[in-house]
């Protein structure tokens, strides 16, 4: 394979790397992320302030999270720093790339359950990183909501497949559940009546609660109803609740109303 063909990470770029030797001048690490790629930390990019002992900051084995301050012509080595990293960063960037160990591995998972071969899931997983960013980002939008994948362009039978394992795997930071409306009213104050039905759902956010309920319109007489909850056992019981507060509010002024989840 030619250089070329070698993914290569750009400078400023943040890259997970695993120590290989240890020198009195510095540290030789090989990345992660990019096989054939290694890189050198000089001992002034180990540490703020003076390096007595480089021993006592890195050690062979070690993983570590460096910035990309210079790259060769060819790819081939960078210079990196661990000091230009601050402990936020490198705490976020490091579970960033477990996120994406553990998504790989469900993937594969997914793939003996179905025999598919070690092509086809890699084929797979590049498919999502395209359309995701990343594929963790993939299994969580599918575990925060169904549709994700389908929504993407995605088709076939393995789509319920992954999204169980998304479900029983993947804590989101919310999901989402979202449905459409159809109310109709034969009233003179028909828009209002619409109006005040659907803030009777949206009256159910609760910050402290992390639920949100949204509506928008449409085009008469579709509605669309998006919430977003902390898990789906809270989502489903908000969904049921916006859902009857609308329809409840357009029946008892005469209306008609039916709800649709996606």
């Amino acid at each position: 394979m030619s250089n070329d063909a070698i993914a290569t990470p750009e400078e400023g770029e943040l890259v997970v790397a695993s120590i290989t030797n240890v020198k009195q001048n510095g540290a030789y690490v090989s990345l992660d992320e990019y096989p054939g790629i290694e890189g050198f930390i000089f001992i002034g990019e180990i540490a703020s302030g003076w390096v007595k002992n480089i021993r006592a900051f890195v050690r062979e084995g070690q993983r570590v999270i460096c910035k990309v301050m210079k790259t060769r012509r060819d790819g081939s080595s960078l210079e990196l720093s661990l000091k230009s990293v601050s402990e936020e960063r490198r705490r976020d960037r490091l579970q960033e790339w477990k996120n994406e160990q553990r998504a790989h591995q469900l993937l594969k998972v997914l793939g003996e359950k179905l025999e598919w071969s070690e092509a086809a899931v890699a084929e797979r997983g590049q498919e999502l990183v395209e359309a995701f960013g990343t594929l963790y980002t993939a299994f969580e939008e599918a575990a925060m909501q169904e549709a994700a994948l389908e929504n993407a362009g995605f088709e076939g039978e393995w789509l319920s497949g992954f999204v169980e394992l998304a479900m029983e795997n993947i804590i989101p930071p919310f999901v989402e559940v979202r449905g459409t409306l159809r109310l109709s009213i034969n009233n003179t104050n028909g828009v209002t009546i619409i109006q005040e039905a659907l803030e009777a759902a949206e009256a159910l956010t609760n910050e402290a609660e992390e639920i949100d309920v949204k509506c928008y319109y449409d085009g008469a007489p579709q509605y669309r109803l998006e919430l977003k909850a902390p898990d789906f056992k809270v989502a489903e019981s908000m969904w049921e609740r916006a859902t009857k507060a609308v329809l409840d509010h357009m029946k008892g002024a005469g209306g008609e109303a039916t709800a649709m989840r996606e």
